[in-house]
């Protein structure tokens, strides 16, 4: 965690719903591209930033309701992968129809989704019903909607698991549920937020002989 300086005021910014300046499409676009499972600082964020200029800024998405009435077709030369976009229409429709019937905001509906989704019962939530949102999209979606969680992705599991075998910890992380629950677990032990410890394992992997804490710090203060 100590080679991870600026990691609270992201994580302040992710459990707020102002990554990306705000703008719920991009952080339901984001989610959507990650859920293949590419580099993320390599392959999705430069993704994402390319289809806010051409879309978001220059163009006619401003909000979810209009990302849900895209077709891949218009979209696709920005990403190619069909799979992603099912879950990038599907969220911004369930979000935007959420919001409409409660008079809310994108990014009201976001949080509002994201308080009363849990984790036991993900399958059974209408997003996590979408082809294509496994458990790790659909905590990732939560995390941007103000839920202090965590993600199973392998990385994740991977510096988890390692910590708790030099600690010699006894904790569960065979199956997805009980891997959130221990590092919810571990966040307590510690006295730090469990979407600190998740963005801390994916930050301190080297790269071109940095920490991406230190070779992503710009992309982050923009993400």
């Amino acid at each position: 965690m100590k080679r991870t300086t600026g990691l609270k005021k992201f994580c302040d910014r992710c459990l707020n719903t102002e990554r990306y300046e705000g703008n719920v499409v991009l952080m339901v676009v984001d989610a959507a591209f990650d859920s293949i499972g590419l580099n993320y600082f390599n392959s999705i964020v430069p993704k994402v930033l390319e289809f806010e200029e051409k879309f978001v800024k220059e163009g006619d998405i401003q909000n979810l309701e209009e990302l849900s009435n895209r077709s891949i077709k218009q979209v696709k030369s920005i990403w190619a992968n069909e799979r992603s976009w099912n879950v990038a229409f599907s969220v911004a429709s369930y979000l935007h129809e959420l919001g409409e019937s409660r008079g809310l905001n994108d990014r009201q509906a976001l949080r509002t989704w994201a308080q009363n989704a849990d984790l036991e019962n993900w399958k059974e939530n209408p997003i996590g019903q979408i082809d294509g949102v496994g458990l790790t999209t659909y905590q990732y979606l939560r995390m941007m909607g103000g839920v202090d969680t965590a993600m199973p992705d392998k990385i994740v599991r991977r510096v988890i698991e390692e910590i708790l075998k030099e600690a010699e910890g006894d904790m569960p992380t065979e199956n997805d549920i009980e891997f959130v629950k221990t590092v919810d677990r571990i966040a307590f032990s510690t006295g730090y937020r469990a979407i600190e410890i998740c963005w801390m394992t994916w930050l301190v992997q080297s790269e071109g002989g940095k920490v991406r804490m230190e070779k992503y710090g710009d992309v982050l203060e923009r993400i």
